[in-house]
């Protein structure tokens, strides 16, 4: 075959017929990026050409070790995402089986979470995790303030007890409802919640304990089982009774399958609500969540709204108001599609992948593990301790490069010295991309090293001629 021709085409010879739908359009016609409404309509197909070539910029998301969010998802559940896409939840009464998605989506939850009485469990879908903790923080407070008004005290200084590394949507709770946060701060070796100081945080103002089942610093489940009985403790000698809410947002749906022995959920008397990701392992693209109550008095009844001006009455506890109903649809699809062994078999998949790349991790110098993916299937590891010449910020930056999104961050203090990468396996993360990315770690690494160890190149100094004494100035 020979060599195709590359000569120029000169713009003669570049001929478009107007007349015909199949041309492509010069570039003066297409769109750019804009940051106000253009003057007037284009075609729909160049629109759509703009828009896709600048999603080509952004990153590869099955290459995103950064999130925990669902990058995969079946064709048949995309379909039926497509399907449902106009469909707002909170229009209950003409999309009434979508609303019974939903119910039945909680009370698959409440038996997989373990709930005493199941039919009893009041929860809803959110628009992410981030919602439902706020709606379970809000149901706290406001349990702490009519138990406080019926003993007739004070309800103006409400705190909530958490570890340092919660997620920023604890943040944003203790901000936007008033509420005093209490971190108790991380130690060296310890970086998340534990019961040994956890009390001394705790007054009769706490409106409760805010744990996490899968720290997203590092990936470790928080002892809830160990915290409620510091807290049975705390309550036998002040008379507080101090509720627990677990923020599960990955890990409530990881535990169940992987770790049935681990005392987390509504098996303990004390935690009254949990909070968890459909938009996370529950394989569903964002944006998804879901909030569980233990029971009717466990979510005050004041905070529910009936709705009745969209055709019929029904109840409303979301920050939210219009939804999109596709979510619940994919989220139903999932729970039916896999049952409980496809979403062990899953789950056993991405821990598997996470503890093999955590064993090649630590096999490879000069870094050393934090945690290694045997609770969350997500690991962190830092540069073991020594001069390196980089930092991890510098594989960050190079591992980015390569088309990683590989994250690079410092804990709180006191423990800001500690600097780690996370890397979280979620399904969809192959055998092969695993493979890839310790191969560029591994170049990452020997180049970061090299770079290191080669001397700075010798820099002659600057010698500048001296100037005539006399020198002609004459044009």
């Amino acid at each position: 075959m020979p060599i195709p021709d590359t000569d120029v085409i000169t713009t003669a010879d570049f001929h478009i017929d107007t007349d015909t739908d199949t041309d492509i359009p010069p570039a003066a016609q297409l769109p750019g990026p804009a940051d106000e409404l253009p003057a007037a309509a284009s075609p729909p197909e160049l629109v759509l050409q703009q828009v896709r070539d600048e999603l080509a910029l952004d990153g590869n998301a099955q290459r995103n070790l950064a999130t925990f969010v669902t990058t995969w998802m079946e064709p048949q559940a995309r379909q039926l995402m497509a399907d449902t896409a106009e469909k707002n939840l909170a229009d209950r009464a003409e999309y009434p089986q979508i609303t019974a998605m939903e119910e039945r989506c909680v009370r698959m939850l409440a038996r997989l979470w373990h709930a005493p009485h199941p039919e009893r469990v009041r929860g809803c879908s959110t628009t992410g995790s981030s919602e439902a903790a706020m709606l379970g923080g809000l149901a706290l407070k406001r349990r702490w303030q009519q138990r406080r008004r019926r003993q007739g005290k004070d309800t103006t200084r409400p705190n909530l007890v958490m570890g340092a590394n919660v997620q920023v949507c604890w943040k944003k709770f203790a901000n936007y409802f008033e509420v005093e946060p209490r971190y108790v701060p991380m130690e060296p070796g310890r970086y998340h919640l534990t019961p040994d100081t956890l009390t001394a945080y705790c007054d009769d103002n706490t409106i409760g304990v805010a744990t996490v089942l899968g720290s997203t610093y590092d990936g470790s489940y928080e002892p809830v089982a160990d915290i409620c009985m510091a807290l049975d403790g705390y309550q036998a000698a002040t008379g507080t009774d101090i509720p627990v809410h677990v923020d599960g947002a990955s890990g409530a749906m990881v535990a169940p399958f992987l770790d049935p022995g681990l005392m987390w959920d509504f098996q303990l008397e004390r935690v009254a609500s949990i909070n968890t990701s459909g938009h996370k392992y529950g394989h569903v693209f964002p944006g998804l969540g879901w909030a569980l109550w233990r029971d009717t008095e466990a979510l005050p009844e004041d905070l529910v709204f009936e709705i009745d001006y969209l055709g019929g009455r029904s109840p409303s506890f979301t920050l939210n108001f219009s939804r999109p109903g596709a979510h619940v649809v994919a989220q139903y699809y999932s729970f039916l599609r896999y049952g409980f062994e496809g979403l062990r078999h899953l789950a056993v998949q991405n821990r598997a992948t996470a503890r093999a790349l955590a064993t090649r991790i630590r096999a490879l110098p000069p870094y050393e593990l934090v945690t290694d993916g045997s609770e969350l299937p997500a690991l962190a590891f830092r540069l073991a301790h020594g001069a390196h010449g980089f930092t991890v910020f510098d594989v960050s930056r190079a591992m980015h490069a390569r088309g990683w999104q590989l994250p690079a961050y410092t804990f709180p203090a006191p423990c800001q010295d500690v600097s780690v990468l996370r890397l979280v396996v979620r399904t969809g993360f192959t055998a092969e991309l695993a493979s890839m990315f310790l191969a560029d770690l591994t170049e990452v690494t020997r180049q970061l090293q090299l770079r290191r160890s080669m001397p700075a190149p010798a820099v002659k100094p600057l010698v500048v001629a001296a100037e005539p004494a006399h020198a002609n100035t004459s044009a």
